[in-house]
């Protein structure tokens, strides 16, 4: 597939997160205020910071893969991990919102205060709707992202989005329903703040995956070496490319940001190299790992020594 085809699919994948987000954080806000529920509530800003990130999303993947150029002489990828890093505290912040919100209900309640009485009757529309809109997004995000050849961290994460969003409106609507179901007897005692609890839960579950997002962004801003078993995909797809070299490989490293790896590789020739030489090894070499790693980039370091100067050198 082509980058025009996939660039195409990933903006129509997006559009229509735009649309199902948007629909789903209004939706929310409209049954939150009719229902009197802060769960319901919350789910429905998660839809809408979804419906932001997937508009920022858009236009970030429009020139992800750009050429560099003066304003950026490495060009677009680290777009991406910005994007996935600034997303997930958005979520974090909205988190600590919701949970303080409902930490705060249950003391109030537990002094003494009114809380507000639930309106069920608007839920069970807004979870069987809500719910069926999530998983249709997840759906179209995950087929979108296998068909593209699974490179977009936008497209991902947008993906995860959608199945957790799916699974808290799930969550939410049994949490509510047992509440509903048993609140005349053994959930008596916690009833009135019944919604509040099931937002503390809700967040403590959704804190996990956010946090995971969160480093994975920063991981990748800050260069942190690849996972291991993608080291070991460059690292068996270089062999070749210097199995009949007189010369000794002595250290290589990769990064990923955003959806392009960078393999850094050390090599001794141990003998007298021309550029013109040094540059068919490089140019080899791009070409034997993007054959594991598509669109990955390969830096060649002629050098004696590995990544690291030797004690007092550097």
């Amino acid at each position: 597939m082509d980058a025009q085809t996939i660039k195409t699919r990933e903006m129509r994948a997006l559009s229509i997160a735009m649309a199902g987000s948007l629909f789903m954080g209004g939706a929310g806000v409209l049954a939150a205020i009719l229902s009197n529920s802060t769960a319901i509530m919350m789910d429905g800003l998660f839809s809408l910071i979804a419906f932001t990130s997937a508009f920022i999303g858009r236009k970030i993947s429009q020139n992800v893969d750009a050429a560099p150029d003066r304003f950026r002489p490495l060009g677009y990828a680290a777009d991406e991990a910005v994007f996935v890093t600034f997303r997930s505290l958005s979520l974090i912040g909205l988190i600590l919102f919701a949970c303080g919100s409902a930490v705060m209900n249950i003391l109030n309640y537990i002094q003494g205060e009114a809380i507000p009485t639930l309106n069920y009757e608007p839920m069970l529309i807004y979870f069987v709707v809500i719910s069926a809109t999530c998983f249709g997004l997840w759906a179209i995000h995950r087929h979108t992202w296998k068909k593209t050849g699974e490179v977009s961290d936008i497209l991902k994460l947008e993906s995860k989005a959608a199945a957790i969003d799916g699974f808290m409106t799930v969550a939410t609507a049994l949490g509510l329903g047992m509440i509903y179901a048993f609140g005349d007897s053994f959930l008596a005692p916690i009833a009135p703040v019944g919604d509040s609890i099931v937002v503390f839960f809700l967040c403590l579950v959704a804190a996990r995956q956010v946090l995971r997002d969160l480093g994975g962004g920063m991981g990748e801003l800050l260069g942190v070496t690849a996972q291991p078993e993608i080291i070991a995909k460059a690292r068996r797809a270089l062999r070749a490319s210097v199995a009949d070299l007189p010369g000794e490989f002595t250290d290589m490293s990769v990064v990923k940001l955003g959806r392009t790896y960078t393999v850094s590789v050390y090599y001794n020739p141990k003998q007298a190299i021309t550029p013109e030489q040094v540059d068919d090894l490089n140019l080899t070499m791009i070409a034997d790992v993007r054959k594991v790693l598509p669109g990955a980039d390969v830096l060649l370091c002629i050098s004696q020594y590995p990544r690291r100067w030797p004690e007092g050198m550097g």
